[in-house]
């Protein structure tokens, strides 16, 4: 029986001997680790906060303007090719038309294209022409039968500008086949280039297409301003050089993950300084609307370059000072957290860890080495009775020179973590909620007040182009819907027309007396049998209205007026969600359009239909923009300080010709200034990183020794105060094989031991008692 009880403890301190991979030193180390790595973090991460003079959020800002223009030039592009297929396929599906008929109709129904020609395809004779003269040369009609014989292209003219040539077929049966050809200029339709920015469109080798915002060297009056445009000239061709190579890399390597909001290749670039103005641009290649899905106008392999220059402010780089403080400030904090865990928690259980396999070894000679708090002390003390008990002494409070049996530290191993998690939340917490707050001493530098006006100003001309395209399509199936076309016919334009674009809910002819004669779409929302509201017979008073003053959603809609057909009109309601979806431009924050009396019809974000603005402040603003400065109403731009921080905010009203007009529409938008990359907000999310690294490091760990070491050393403390005293049945089992557990084994070594003395004491008592009554049994 003592062979057996050897071999098991000899089985045990081997394993007792084993590699301690868990334990109470890896959550220590793991802890001095990350100290240490924050600190290196913040010493040099925060000298970066705002080293370059163009702070990151001017840069990206450009790089969002040149996307603006890439939308808008695919948008128009796209635009004008279907406009020109749909008009040729309405003329196709009617009687023969004359050449000139064709051309005239088109130039007053759309004022998009510089010039446009009917050509006749098998002998090349030009039929009618209006506007510019076309480069009919450039077509070689033998090809527009091959693949792609009708898709646009670009043909160069003489005096070096480049023009856009939309080609469709004109068929009726029994006359020789025409071409229909539009020509355009690639020049950005609506784009607000404010007073120091230019825009180009290149193509895929860097050569510049079109360009608008430099002066022509005549048109300056000064030396140092002729100096000025040379230099912009040859910087923005650089400009180009460079936005034309990146543009053939994938999106995905291009463009940072996160940035988002284009799908395309998009980019910002830095040039020269002149005269302490540093050159800087956003390009972007247009793309489709929808991942993997090309356009006539993706397929020119055209990128769009948009350059100004910025005022460098070397005065704004950041003192590293600060890094260099809160650096030392962490190791003298993390130093004294980790001494006291060292000192308090770890060193003691190792000197447990080894007491308990010393007396294991039946080294009973030395008195224990009790700690003097917490758990550890209560395992000691008890670890001291077992030893008496072995050594066979009196187990009492007043035992030589031994501990109280009824000590106990009133400060644990949970307190102690408390402590040092309190020392290092007091470097975290002002990093994460006090120091370096930005919203007092933000500059929000002027080029982004800029060009949040001006891309406002951008968005707010595209939703009233859009509108203007919405009626000049109603136009342009009215004057194809003559006398005798009849309700049939009429629903198979209407159908044509819906399924070509995406911009209508509904559209139907409607007579004067209100009567629907044909309809494709949803239900009209314009009420049946409702006479028409205006002298002329109209169905309302201006072409393009809001139907509705309440409601989730505000009616849009826009008419024509049919010719000889007696007050007839074909109407189309416009799709809310097709007006929100010109809103969806990143980097502009919060995007609403709002009617003449500043309520919302449309936006980006969740909204309420025909709600005010969120704030007074935004509510100035637009009626403050909608004020005629000269002839027309301005765009404006304002940064905004109050309770809620800084905030940039934009207004541009409807500014313009066309059916949108009458409106008196504007665009507002607006976001707080803490979300762009400006150096002291940069400082401030840095800070408050740094904060929540020192947290998350200091819960992680000390949860870690929490859970590893300090519960399990609470309850060994419970099982080995039983067991000194007298718990002798209850078994120890280790929880982990580290220190803790070490420490469990050991005691259920000595629980075997005191058990082993207990049946030899009992041996040695019953053998004399024994021996005695044999003898007297025999006299």
């Amino acid at each position: 029986m003592a062979a057996s009880s050897a071999k098991r403890r000899h089985k045990v301190r081997r394993r007792a001997d084993m590699s301690l991979l868990g334990g109470i030193r890896p959550p220590i180390a793991v802890l001095s680790a990350l100290l240490l790595s924050l600190a290196g973090i913040t010493a040099l991460g925060f000298g970066r906060a705002g080293e370059e003079s163009v702070p990151k959020a001017v840069m990206t800002s450009q790089q969002r303007f040149a996307e603006d223009g890439a939308v808008a030039m695919r948008a128009s592009i796209d635009e004008s090719a279907a406009d020109l297929a749909r008009t040729a396929g309405l003329f196709n599906a009617g009687d023969p038309a004359q050449p000139d008929a064709v051309v005239d109709k088109i130039g007053s129904v759309y004022q998009k294209w510089v010039g446009t020609a009917v050509v006749e395809i098998s002998s090349g004779r030009m039929l009618a022409a209006r506007g510019e003269n076309v480069p009919v040369a450039a077509i070689d009609t033998s090809k527009l039968s091959e693949k792609d014989g009708l898709s646009p292209r670009m043909v160069r003219l003489a005096n070096g500008e480049t023009r856009l040539l939309s080609l469709q077929l004109l068929s009726w049966k029994g006359q020789p086949q025409q071409l229909l050809i539009a020509s355009s200029s690639l020049r950005f339709p609506g784009i607000s280039l404010g007073k120091f920015r230019s825009i180009a469109v290149i193509d895929s080798t860097g050569r510049i297409l079109s360009s608008d915002g430099i002066p022509e060297s005549e048109q300056v009056l000064t030396e140092d301003q002729r100096t000025g445009v040379e230099r912009s000239k040859k910087q923005l061709s650089a400009f180009a050089k460079v936005a034309a190579k990146r543009a053939e890399e994938h999106p995905l390597k291009a463009n940072d993950p996160g940035e988002g909001g284009y799908l395309g290749v998009s980019g910002s670039l830095r040039g020269d300084t002149f005269q302490g103005d540093r050159a800087v641009a956003g390009y972007a290649a247009l793309t489709g609307p929808e991942p993997g899905k090309g356009t006539v106008a993706t397929s020119l392999g055209l990128t769009v370059v948009a350059m100004v220059d910025v005022a460098e402010d070397p005065t704004r780089v950041t003192d590293p000072l600060f890094g260099l403080l809160a650096a030392g400030a962490l190791l003298l904090i993390g130093a004294l957290a980790v001494g006291v865990l060292l000192g308090t928690v770890q060193r003691p259980l190792l000197r447990l860890f080894l007491e308990s396999r010393r007396l294991t070894r039946d080294d009973l000679t030395r008195p224990v080495s009790v700690p003097r708090f917490g758990e550890a002390a209560r395992i000691g003390q008890a670890l001291e009775r077992l030893r008496r008990q072995l050594l066979g002494e009196r187990d009492d409070a007043e035992g030589a020179g031994g501990p109280k049996s009824g000590r106990r530290g009133r400060i644990g191993a949970r307190a102690l973590l408390a402590v040092s998690g309190i020392l290092l939340l007091v470097w975290s917490a002002p990093m994460l909620l006090l120091l370096n707050r930005a919203d007092a001493t933000a500059v929000v530098p002027e080029q982004i007040t800029n060009d949040q006006r001006e891309r406002t100003d951008t968005l707010s001309d595209r939703v009233r182009r859009s509108l203007n395209e919405g009626h000049a399509d109603l136009v342009s199936v009215a004057g194809l819907l003559g006398e005798r076309t009849s309700p049939e016919d009429m629903t198979k334009v209407l159908d044509r027309t819906r399924s070509d674009h995406s911009r209508y809910r509904s559209l139907y002819v409607r007579t004067g007396d209100g009567k629907i004669i044909a309809q494709s779409g949803e239900s009209p929302r314009l009420p049946e049998d409702k006479k028409s509201e205006n002298k002329d017979g109209h169905p309302f008073a201006d072409p393009i209205t809001v139907l509705n003053d309440s409601g989730t959603e505000p009616v849009i809609a826009s008419y024509a007026e049919l010719p000889g057909r007696d007050g007839s009109t074909v109407i189309g309601e416009f799709r809310i969600d097709f007006i929100n979806s010109l809103l969806k431009r990143p980097g502009l924050g919060e995007i609403r359009v709002v009617d003449a009396e500043r309520r919302v019809l449309g936006g980006n974000t969740g909204y309420l239909a025909f709600e005010k603005l969120p704030s007074a402040r935004l509510t100035e603003l637009a009626a403050g923009t909608s004020q005629k400065t000269g002839i027309s109403a301005r765009a404006g731009g304002i940064v905004y300080r109050d309770g809620g921080g800084v905030q940039v905010a934009g207004a541009a009203p409807f500014v313009g010709g066309g059916a949108a007009k009458s409106l008196n529409w504007m665009v507002v938008s607006w976001q707080p200034a803490a979300g762009l990359a400006i150096p002291e907000y940069s400082l401030q999310n840095r800070t408050v990183l740094a904060g929540l690294l020192g947290i998350t490091a200091a819960a992680a760990c000390l949860g870690w020794l929490h859970i590893i070491v300090v519960r399990p050393l609470r309850e060994v403390a419970k099982q080995a105060e039983a067991l000194a005293d007298g718990d002798r049945r209850t078994v120890l089992y280790p929880r982990h094989h580290d220190e803790v557990g070490a420490i469990s084994r050991s005691l259920e070594l000595l629980r075997q031991q005191v058990l082993e003395q207990r049946k030899r004491d009992g041996a040695g008592a019953t053998a004399p008692a024994a021996a005695v009554r044999a003898p007297a049994g025999r006299n």
